[in-house]
């Protein structure tokens, strides 16, 4: 039977592929959306139309809790995806980034408190949040540490969502996605950067090739948000999710140019590198417990999920502004 359902950041690139499984897996569905005055509502635009209008839309902004309040209000489920998520962002401003995420969150969690109907409130993390890793495989159990102020504050969020279980009682799980990519992503990510500069120009600009990621493709990582909630064993616990591999950037750029079948020269662009002691080295995901309590594993091969999002940004490059740098 289908649940009553609030995303928040549902205009987002993984917020977007979520209300989409959502919908088609038959549920009722309301989308969190910060208002602008062109009411654009994100990625919900670019949905099916059959998807789009089986969505409720609600404007608000996380920093106002009686729009929280509203949105949450009656809902079974309540996934939290909203969100500042640039890293080069949180150093240019990171006040807005703790008020977003952080309070934010806060709210979201008091909403939630407030409402009779709720079942479950799953919030989302990032493997950000390890910091570079100091054992590989990372497990749930790896020290947390901020290297930037956007890890800092998710450290904050996933804190809140647990003391909120253990004072409250609050039906909270938190997923921890490690780097998700695919179609509708934009180019503050490494994947879309790469791919709409090599179809596009004779070079590419990057920062570091040395980092290594664990990448997990959105349709992925959107089954495992229906499966964390799906799952009572989840309440209370914190769950990694990814494929299990990760190779480095460096690596990443050469299989992207064998998949597009085109070569392309690296330039070197400082302004994209992260402070040494903010970068984090290594990434890469233990993923037994998700596994073991809400039986998700990967569809995708990274092949697979990389040429759906070759095709995407090939259908889609408009909306890539590829003489500059996103944060």
């Amino acid at each position: 039977m289908g649940k009553r359902v609030l995303v928040t950041g549902a205009g987002g690139f993984i917020g977007s592929h979520l209300v989409e499984l959502l919908v088609r897996e038959g549920h009722e569905v309301r989308a969190l959306v910060r208002y602008n005055g062109r009411d654009d509502r994100g990625h919900l635009d670019r949905l099916p139309d059959a998807i789009k209008q089986a969505v409720e839309v609600h404007r608000g902004d996380l920093k106002d809790p009686e729009a929280i309040r509203h949105a949450v209000e009656g809902r079974a489920w309540v996934f939290h995806l909203g969100a500042l998520i640039a890293i080069p962002y949180s150093y240019q401003n990171p006040l807005d980034v703790v008020q977003t995420n952080v309070v934010g969150t806060a709210h979201v969690l008091d909403a939630a408190r407030a409402n009779a109907n709720l079942e479950r409130v799953v919030l989302t993390s990032t493997s950000e949040v390890y910091g570079t890793a100091q054992f590989v495989p990372i497990t749930e159990s790896h020290p947390l540490r901020g290297q930037s102020p956007y890890a800092a504050t998710k450290i904050g969020s996933d804190a809140l969502g647990e003391s909120y279980h253990r004072a409250f009682g609050l039906p909270v799980s938190i997923l921890r996605p490690f780097n998700t990519f695919g179609p509708r992503q934009s180019a503050r990510a490494i994947i879309p950067t790469i791919i709409s500069q090599a179809l596009t120009r004779p070079s590419i600009k990057l920062g570091s090739l040395d980092p290594r990621r664990d990448l997990t493709y959105v349709k992925d990582t959107a089954a495992g948000f229906l499966a964390i909630a799906s799952t009572d064993a989840t309440i209370g616990r914190v769950v990694n999710i990814g494929r299990g591999d990760d190779l480095t950037i460096g690596e990443l750029v050469a299989k992207i140019a064998a998949l597009i079948g085109k070569p392309f020269a690296v330039e070197a662009d400082p302004v994209r590198v992260r402070p040494a002691a903010s970068e984090v080295g290594r990434l890469l995901a233990g993923t037994d417990l998700a596994q073991e309590l809400m039986g998700w594993s990967p569809k995708y091969s990274l092949e697979a999920g990389l040429l759906e999002t070759i095709d995407w940004v090939r259908d889609n490059l408009h909306l890539f502004r590829v003489d500059s740098y996103a944060t």
